[in-house]
């Protein structure tokens, strides 16, 4: 039901970060295209057929940090809220409606950093009958409708997983065979740091799935119940 896709740059074709002194990072060297499928549609697929061109890690990056929150259970009475639309939210200030918007904002896919990125977000609920799923909502792509997937939490976890082992299957072996040939001419590397950042990045999935969130739900009823208000009967 989703996917994450990518692909790499060849290393001879990555720009160097740096001016007199060219360099490439870990960072760098994952420079490349992604793509997010969701129920066979394309949310990072340009009309003209191309895909999102960056730093493959900065997606992945950026999906752990969603995890902690998007993993927590939404309590029923708070999904009309976490499943709104935040253009609609009315226009008032207060701690309570800062935790609301927080919250609300702890399930999103970061897109800001791409000109007309679509809304991509996601959120878990557990009914009492023991269904245990997974959310996931988009808005404004840029070739694809507005659209929703609800899939088994088991199953979100796993695509996660999978762009996370492929990801650092493909980045050993680019790391490997610098170290063995060297850098490219004329670029510098430092070798037992990309090293290092390898096998450090390596276990930060695991440590995004034993993070927990303190939530604090009483705040965050208030600012939703500040922000967009229940219409008399």
């Amino acid at each position: 039901m989703i996917q994450f896709r990518f692909g790499l740059t060849p290393v001879k074709d990555i720009h160097p970060w740096g001016g007199d002194t060219p360099s490439l990072s870990w960072f760098s060297l994952t420079d490349g295209w992604y793509d997010l499928v969701a129920d066979g549609h394309h949310l990072l697929r340009y009309p003209d057929g191309t895909y999102v061109d960056y730093y493959v890690v900065r997606l992945w990056e950026d999906l752990l940090d969603t995890l902690p929150a998007a993993l927590e259970p939404v309590p029923q009475d708070l999904l009309p809220f976490i499943a709104g639309d935040h253009s609609t939210w009315l226009p008032t200030d207060s701690p309570d409606t800062e935790s609301a918007a927080n919250w609300y904002g702890q399930h999103s896919l970061d897109m800001g950093y791409l000109q007309s990125a679509p809304d991509i977000r996601w959120w878990r609920t557990v009914s009492e009958s023991g269904d245990d799923l997974m959310t996931v909502i988009w808005t404004h792509a840029q070739d694809v409708d507005d659209g929703r997937v609800t899939l088994p939490t088991t199953d979100f976890i796993a695509a996660v997983t999978d762009l996370h082992r492929d990801v650092f299957a493909a980045m050993e072996e680019r790391v490997t065979t610098l170290e063995t040939t060297g850098p490219p001419p004329g670029v510098a590397i430092d070798l037992p740091h990309l090293r290092h950042e390898q096998q450090d990045r390596a276990t930060w999935l695991r440590r995004a799935l034993e993070r927990t969130c303190a939530t604090d739900w009483a705040a965050v009823r208030a600012g939703a119940r500040l922000l967009v208000p229940v219409p008399p009967p």
